[in-house]
């Protein structure tokens, strides 16, 4: 062994992590450096006078406070080089973080609504992605989500905007998933629209269980059809669900820090991440927003590994889980796991 865990601290043993992001809406990775500099490119008044005071409105106490914001920074959006930029800033930052491979959400509705294009939201997002790939290796794909607090039939006309540029996209674009707030948007609102998008052969994923109860994590798996649920972290609430994920694997993307920070938990030793791992759930770990909520893919793994004493061991199981968990085709899966042995087997002892 070239080192041992006593010599690799924990900072960098998980930065060094060979791990895929399953949970990463790219519009909340937008930094209020950025944000100012996008607006001022596009002549957007943001209703903050300073970088320092936007930081301080990230005081969240619910995810609708949390998406006010959110939406309101997006309109700093507009031309294709925006949604480049901003996706750069995240891929440049998830390299750092030892991400190898990252499965990004991204919000149509929320610019289209404004009147920019779904060719410009699309082309910005892609070029990042596929200039990435092109100089580290960094794969990627794409997850149009659908907006539950609209109406199906948004979600529908949304659709069917964007698969005229399906083709164009077809080696990113792979999934579609269901965010924004849960509050009386059950899953199974858009249960037509998910039907729709799995004849198209689209892989499915739905926010449920964070603010929501259990009940929407089994309606997202019932009639959705979805293979992940991104939180699911009630699922906790009901031994029955509890089970059905254990046995079928079904994998959940927690995001600690987003927990927290939109006080879910109020602290962190309170989350449940710790005990769904060693029950059996393949829980994996994410950053949702990172700009917003204080931490990218690498800081969520150590909070963890600091707060629930999450061994070495079980932070390589994480990273295995998010690999497993990923779209990737299985020869890429088994490329990676196959790295990430070799770097804990590389920076590990007996103890480990």
């Amino acid at each position: 062994m070239s080192k041992s865990v006593l010599q690799l601290d924990l900072h960098t043993f998980v930065r060094g992590l060979p791990k895929a992001e399953l949970h990463l809406h790219i519009e909340g990775s937008l930094e209020p450096e950025l944000m100012f500099e996008l607006a001022r490119r596009n002549g957007v008044e943001l209703p903050y006078s300073s970088v320092d005071e936007l930081r301080r409105a990230y005081a969240f106490d619910s995810l609708q406070s949390f998406l006010d914001l959110y939406y309101a920074g997006a309109g700093v959006l507009i031309t294709e080089r925006d949604f480049y930029d901003m996706t750069m800033a995240y891929m440049s930052r998830a390299r750092q973080d030892g991400v190898v491979h990252a499965e990004i959400m991204f919000d149509p509705q929320t610019h289209t609504a404004r009147g920019v294009a779904m060719e410009t939201v699309f082309a910005g997002i892609a070029r990042a992605l596929r200039e990435t790939r092109a100089t580290t290796g960094i794969t990627s794909y794409l997850i149009l989500s659908f907006l539950r607090h609209l109406s199906e039939e948004d979600a529908i006309a949304t659709l069917e905007a964007a698969l005229p540029l399906r083709e164009q996209y077809n080696d990113l674009w792979t999934g579609i998933g269901l965010d924004s707030a849960e509050h009386g948007n059950p899953p199974g609102k858009f249960a037509r629209v998910f039907a729709r998008c799995r004849e198209l052969g689209f892989r499915l994923v739905a926010h449920a269980g964070e603010e929501g109860p259990a009940d929407y994590v089994r309606d997202a798996l019932d009639l959705l059809q979805v293979e992940r649920i991104d939180h699911g972290v009630r699922s906790e609430e009901d031994a029955v669900l509890l089970q059905r994920l254990i046995d079928q694997q079904v994998p959940l993307t927690v995001c600690p820090l987003s927990n927290l920070k939109l006080q879910v938990i109020q602290s962190m030793p309170q989350h449940n991440l710790a005990r769904l791992l060693r029950l059996g759930v393949m829980a994996t770990v994410n950053s949702d927003d990172p700009a917003y909520f204080g931490g990218y893919v690498a800081d969520n793994y150590i909070v963890c590994a600091e707060h629930l004493a999450l061994t070495r061991h079980e932070l390589f199981e994480l990273a295995q889980n998010s690999i497993t968990a990923s779209f990737l085709p299985p020869e890429q899966k088994h490329k990676h796991m196959e790295t990430l042995s070799a770097y804990v087997a590389d920076n590990s002892t007996p103890a480990m």
